[in-house]
């Protein structure tokens, strides 16, 4: 990593809108930053984002019509990464807990009884919990990519503007399956962001 200095790379951050348009993010360092991304936690472990990472010119002209005002981002960043989440994340169960398994993270025994329990209850969950459960872990994922894309030296902008009912089939995705949960524009600042403000924790907070 570029920056391990944390209070530089949290309170540092700033929405940005404008991108150096000739900086490129390569493959390769943009599947680091989301192996970093992911080390996010989800609801027993189900990992349920998913990431489109849209950084050629055909793949941000499919885009382009459904990111509304945001056409600036689109235009200028290294990439705008799309981040689904996958309601039927419960088919990676056995994967993700063979591989804790392999690893020594977790024991034959307890990763049998674990999935025994969690499958079900996922399998039969109805859609609207799932879509409220993979909402939040997915946003978790992706409030964690765009810190480790700032320790890289690059900065973001999380998008909510963008035509929801559309995303998945521009990029042939099942839509019953992938919910859109935000479009993240990254890359290398041409401004410096606004310095924003934030209402103090003693008039958001109560303790009982």
């Amino acid at each position: 990593m570029k920056n391990n200095n944390f209070a530089e790379i949290v309170f540092g951050r700033r929405s940005i809108r404008f991108f150096d348009g000739t900086v490129k993010i390569s493959r390769q360092e943009m599947l680091e930053m989301i192996d970093k991304a992911v080390t996010a936690p989800s609801s027993v472990n189900m990992q349920p984002w998913r990431f489109i990472v849209v950084d050629s010119a055909e793949g941000k002209e499919k885009l382009s019509p459904l990111v509304r005002s945001n056409q600036l981002q689109n235009k200028t960043s290294a990439a705008m990464v799309v981040v689904f989440g996958d309601l039927a994340c419960y088919e990676y169960g056995e994967k993700i807990y063979n591989k804790a398994v392999a690893q020594g993270k977790m024991s034959a025994d307890v990763r049998d009884k674990q999935l025994a329990s969690i499958l079900p209850f996922y399998q039969n969950m109805g859609k609207e919990e799932m879509t409220s459960i993979v909402k939040i872990d997915a946003s978790l994922a992706a409030m964690q990519f765009m810190l480790v894309a700032r320790s890289y030296g690059y900065d973001t902008n999380a998008i909510g503007g963008f035509k929801a009912d559309q995303l998945a089939e521009v990029f042939e995705l099942d839509e019953q399956r992938y919910v859109p949960v935000m479009i993240i524009a990254v890359g290398k600042a041409k401004e410096v962001g606004y310095d924003s403000v934030r209402l103090d924790a003693h008039q958001i907070t109560d303790f009982k």
